[in-house]
């Protein structure tokens, strides 16, 4: 399959190319040539031999690596095999591919090209084609955490099952894959060697006002007690554990581009079919029995993928306004800190058929996401959000959207952090190293940084460790957990909140089993990650894409 896709970038590319750079004889050489992507200044090194593009080397950059490093390979094979930077972008990295194909633009100029017009997203017009329907045994939709856990799932269960996967977007990894945390998960590794006692009975306590079923907590219980090990297995290692069941790759390195890296390979190396830029758009249907799915693709190509087990794992909503606005009013007004491709796609499709959707109002606000990059960011101890008068306005830790709204209504809001939050926390160190956050040795230098009022913004420092010092309610209903240190460095960033996921959705049973209003099971169709109810995010999301697949592969071995 992916074959084809890229024999029509070619034959598209071609057709661009016999009016671009192939109807003119380049000056061979190596051009190095810079453009300004999602993180700011990249730079390029295209080498030109005859009338050919032959190598595109990418070099510094501030892209986030979670992407580029998904992003680059494909639009260089893109760009090689039309000759020309004049294709498609890769979807989930827009603003990188425009900068990489107008750098590659500007690089055949400079060899005695043509100018080249490079369009944001798409360069190529493809007319509409019906395509030859496609089998496989178990068909996975979406290609995050939830998807590539379970497509895994089931090879580990039956090796000799076929697994397609389908993913809407040119790259995996889903918002998993940006996830500085890998938590909610106990009997690990990293808990032993920091000689922390848990147990599956504690975890339970701590779930006791999750609203999922006791018979889901139950498995569910299980399997947080055994990913790490399964992680393990597949060279995937959470060696850094901080408290309240919380693990990263180390200290300085998230677990989650770690993580899907890993279930990448893992699902590759077991033989799993995978075809991005492919959108599943409808269930196929033989009475209420899930058959299959109905399928478009990049090429705008449209089919459908058979199967005799189908996985649903394609997120949630958060990135739908409209959505948003409909099943979870008033939260349509933050932005969103999930990757683009949360756009529910399949929540209509769900309702169409009479299956049940669940707690479709609830929604995961997180209290600061850097402006305009949108990272997520600080909101623990020591956190104080100012606005451009330099005072305090909200309660810091508050986690709801009546603190989105607060920020929302102040020309600007500012997180202000010191010394100590560097070492403490991994978001903002790594932020810091990137360059990033404005960065003073005094409050006095950091407000003209700012450009907020000096003295309010001491003023406040001062009343901040006032109350943490006293261990005082201060008049946002807020006790500081400590006070600022006496020395610098000091740092800002403006900030918002964001809709971090939304945790409704369809409603499925303790074996991953979707089910219908009427609380009967959909034969033929599993569920798993933010497309279900779940009440927490990554971990489970991987948990019960195993608990899916497995149930996947074992169904149509009967």
């Amino acid at each position: 399959m992916l074959k084809k896709i890229l024999t029509l970038f070619l034959v598209f590319g071609i057709l661009v190319c016999s009016n671009g750079v192939a109807s003119a004889a380049l000056t061979e050489g190596e051009y190095s040539v810079k453009a300004f992507g999602y993180g700011g200044e990249l730079e390029i090194t295209v080498k030109v031999e005859g009338d050919k593009i032959t190598d595109i080397i990418l070099g510094e950059h501030h892209e986030s690596a979670e992407v580029i490093d998904r992003a680059f390979p494909v639009l260089k094979e893109r760009i090689l095999e039309a000759n020309s930077p004049e294709v498609d972008s890769v979807s989930a990295a827009t603003f990188s591919s425009f900068a990489i194909k107008q750098a590659v633009a500007d690089a055949i100029k400079q060899a005695g090209g043509p100018e080249l017009k490079i369009e944001m997203k798409s360069n190529l017009e493809k007319p509409y084609v019906d395509k030859e329907d496609l089998n496989t045994e178990i068909l996975v939709v979406g290609g995050g955490p939830a998807g590539l856990a379970a497509a895994i799932s089931a090879k580990q269960t039956n090796p000799e099952v076929d697994v397609t996967l389908i993913e809407k977007l040119d790259i995996l990894g889903g918002n998993g894959k940006f996830n500085l945390n890998f938590f909610g998960i106990y009997n690990s590794e990293a808990q032993k060697a920091a000689n922390v006692e848990d147990s599956k009975e504690k975890w339970l306590e701590s779930m006791s006002k999750s609203l999922d079923s006791p018979e889901r907590k139950e498995v569910w219980a299980e399997g947080a007690g055994n990913v790490d090990a399964w992680l393990r297995d597949m060279g995937i290692e959470l060696n850094h554990y901080y408290g309240n069941r919380g693990h990263m790759t180390d200290k300085d390195t998230y677990a989650g581009d770690n993580l899907l890296h890993g279930l990448e390979n893992e699902a590759a190396k077991l033989g799993v079919t995978i075809i991005t830029g492919t959108k599943g758009t409808d269930f196929v249907m033989d009475g209420k029995k899930v058959i299959g799915v109905s399928v478009t693709n990049n090429n705008n190509e449209s089919f459908n993928i058979f199967a005799k087990a189908t996985i649903i794992a394609t997120g949630g909503f958060a990135s739908n306004k409209e959505y948003l606005k409909e099943y979870a009013p008033g939260y349509e007004v933050l932005n969103t800190s999930n990757q683009i491709g949360t756009t529910g796609d399949f929540v209509k499709v769900f309702e169409k058929n009479g299956m049940k959707l669940e707690h479709m109002d609830t929604i995961s606000v997180f209290p600061n996401i850097l402006v305009p990059e949108r990272d997520l960011t600080n909101c623990g101890a020591g956190t104080i959000l100012v606005n451009s008068t330099g005072k305090r306005f909200v309660n810091e830790r508050v986690r709801d959207l009546e603190f989105g709204k607060a920020i929302l209504e102040q020309d600007v809001a500012w997180n202000v952090v010191d010394a100590k939050k560097i070492e403490d926390n991994a978001n903002v160190r790594k932020q810091v190293k990137a360059g990033k956050w404005l960065t003073a040795d005094t409050f006095e230098e950091l407000a003209d940084l700012m450009k907020v009022d000096k003295a309010n913004l001491l003023a406040t420092i001062e009343a901040y460790n006032k109350h943490a010092q006293d261990k005082t309610e201060d008049e946002f209903g807020h006790t500081p957990e400590r006070e600022y240190l006496p020395t610098g460095p000091y740092y800002a960033h403006k900030v918002e909140a964001a809709n971090h996921m939304t945790k409704g959705g369809l409603a499925c049973n303790e074996k991953a089993q979707a089910l219908y209003e009427d609380g009967s099971v959909v034969e033929g169709l599993y569920g798993a990650g933010e497309v279900t109810y779940q009440s927490a995010g990554f971990s489970q999301s991987v948990i019960f894409g195993r608990i899916a697949g497995e149930n996947a592969a074992l169904s149509i071995q009967k």
